[in-house]
């Protein structure tokens, strides 16, 4: 049977590689975004429904609510990004200020997101189910406010796990490190920069949106019911475990 799965920051990038991955799978996809028309584009070619939702808004959250399927197998957090590069001068703030502005402007966005959309859709994910949260390689690397959301998600998925486990629904983060074909780095990465992100991996290419749909896809598969309260890294060795 079919199942329902929400995947969120669904209309580019790993987001859409991700819902991509589902929908060709035969599963029912939800995907949002905060704009319309790349959405929409985006659920009209791979087959699935396009929803408008900026999740660091609990009011629109709670409008979403009133338009997702009464159950969900799988929830997708993947809506974030680095707001850095999105932050633009004001005069009228302090140097403090417009430093508080945008720490929180990642938190929000990668931290706050995650958990407010899990909570608007806790009781309708169903037993076998999956959230799987996507991270990042900074969280473990010291990237400033970015970073620190990452790692303050992943931190936030350990008490996840441990509440939703007792219904059989596992939580786990994928983290990816240098992801190429995305507007993570907004056209803002130079040559030389890219050339020593991948040199810094153990396999010495960039990894693509679709090495971390595959990972998620296993995280949400019957495969994957033992493991949670996990971070999979993906990020061609780049920072390996032991």
């Amino acid at each position: 049977m079919a199942r329902d799965i929400l995947v969120t920051g669904g209309a580019t990038g790993i987001g859409l590689a991700v819902a991509r991955h589902f929908a060709e799978s035969g599963e029912k996809v939800v995907v949002t975004g905060r704009r319309q028309a790349p959405l929409e584009a985006a659920a009209a070619e791979i087959g699935a429904r396009a929803l408008v939702c900026d999740h660091t808004d609990p009011r629109a959250v709670a409008r979403l609510q009133g338009e997702l399927p009464d159950r969900l197998d799988v929830l997708v957090n993947n809506a974030g990004g680095n707001t850095d590069f999105d932050a633009e001068a004001d005069e009228a703030l302090g140097e403090l200020e417009a430093f508080a502005r945008d720490f929180r402007a990642n938190l929000d966005a990668n931290l706050l997101s995650a958990a407010l959309t899990t909570r608007a859709v806790e009781g309708r994910l169903a037993a076998g189910g999956a959230v799987v949260s996507i991270g990042s390689i900074a969280a473990d690397k010291g990237s400033g406010a970015y970073g620190a959301a990452k790692a303050g998600l992943a931190s936030w998925n350990l008490g996840l796990a441990r509440q939703v486990g007792a219904r059989d629904i596992t939580a786990n983060l994928v983290a990816p490190g240098y992801i190429a074909d995305t507007e993570f780095f907004r056209d803002k990465l130079t040559a030389e920069r890219r050339d020593a992100l991948v040199a810094a991996t153990a396999l010495g290419r960039p990894g693509a949106p679709g090495d971390i749909a595959g990972a998620v896809a296993f995280l949400a598969s019957p495969a994957a019911r033992d493991i949670t309260a996990q971070v999979l890294h993906v990020n061609g060795g780049e920072r390996g475990t032991r």
